[in-house]
């Protein structure tokens, strides 16, 4: 969901961009991560193997109006670090025990 729409109108409780997985067996919906302040959630692909999923995080910081702040670049978000700008990055995920994901 892109920013101008995040947090407004029918969207204003919904919070931080996020990413859900469904189970099509049972119907069950479930958030499987939430995205820094500002953010868009995109780019979901996984490995042949399934054990390594990569998700992109793009312009976090971003407010619905304008683009981050140059006098106040930590205003919105810090990410990823905590500290200065906020940067876009792709983030791997991997399941602790190595398995694959969704299983």
């Amino acid at each position: 969901m892109s920013t101008s729409t995040l947090n407004h109108g029918d969207y204003a409780r919904l919070g931080n961009n996020m990413m859900l997985a469904a189970d099509p067996t049972t119907g069950e919906v479930r958030r499987f991560l939430t995205g820094p302040g500002g953010c868009e959630i995109t780019g979901v692909i996984a490995t042949p193997d399934g054990r390594t999923m990569f998700v992109n995080i793009q312009h976090p910081g971003e407010t619905a109006r304008e683009r981050s702040d140059p006098a106040r670049p930590t205003a919105v978000s810090a990410w990823p670090n905590g500290a200065g700008r906020p940067r876009s990055a792709t983030i791997a995920i991997r399941k602790r025990d190595g398995g694959v994901i969704g299983a």
